[in-house]
């Protein structure tokens, strides 16, 4: 085996467009705009625990400490210290600046985390279209729309026992994102071209079938394994 064999493999990097939607029953034509689903927002209990206990804690102590010097006692160590500092200490302080820059960096990232949605590894699947039955209305609450979303490391699963399927794939690995499917494949017989073209096929084929609201990118990867070369 020369060496232009063995180092032979085959790429395709195909994104997921037109060709998810050729399949029939797949509940959205082509021309239909994506992003229609919105994606889940995680509920962040834990995260907005810890924040009202802190923000309680700072309050409760702060709290203390005015009502300690207005009943006479002097104030606490840190909040003398504090206030000598602030009150001695210039605007264009570098300790000031970095302070205040400190500060409104981490005041930017709570709103940023406040607003961002979560839930990264959830990917949110596409809805069916209501089909309108004859009959009487139905009751409050009884069309309401219901929502799905698949694991993306049980999506993974799902794509790479497809992948398994193909003849001439030997294993086989797949990684889903939220923007793009990697797949990797060894061969270990057939020509690496009409294993990848078998592969991509079957790939989305299966991404089509998980009904996905925003299918993501392609890539497959195939090259030939080591026993096979030997």
């Amino acid at each position: 085996m020369n060496a232009d064999q063995k180092i032979r493999q085959s790429t395709s990097a195909s994104a997921y467009g037109a060709r998810a939607g050729a399949g029939a029953g797949s509940g959205a034509g082509d021309g239909d705009p994506p992003g229609r689903v919105r994606r889940f927002w995680s509920e962040r209990r834990v995260p907005a625990g810890i924040a009202a206990l802190v923000i309680a804690a700072v309050s409760g102590l702060l709290l203390y400490d005015v009502a300690a010097v207005r009943s006479g006692r002097r104030a606490l160590r840190w909040r003398d210290w504090l206030a000598d500092e602030l009150a001695s200490r210039p605007l264009d302080d570098a300790w000031v600046m970095g302070g205040a820059a400190l500060l409104a960096a981490l005041g930017v990232g709570m709103v940023i985390l406040a607003m961002a949605p979560g839930l990264r590894g959830l990917l949110p699947m596409r809805a069916p279209e209501p089909e309108p039955e004859p009959g009487p209305e139905p009751e409050s609450g009884a069309g309401a729309v219901v929502r799905a979303g698949i694991d993306r490391t049980s999506a993974g699963l799902v794509l790479r026992d497809r992948a398994m399927e193909v003849p001439g794939v030997r294993s086989a690995r797949v990684d889903v994102g939220r923007r793009r499917i990697r797949a990797r494949a060894l061969a270990h017989f057939r020509d690496l071209d009409e294993v990848r073209a078998d592969l991509d096929a079957a790939l989305h084929e299966g991404i089509r079938q998980l009904g996905l609201a925003r299918p993501p990118a392609l890539s497959v990867h195939v090259r030939r394994s080591a026993k096979s070369k030997g």
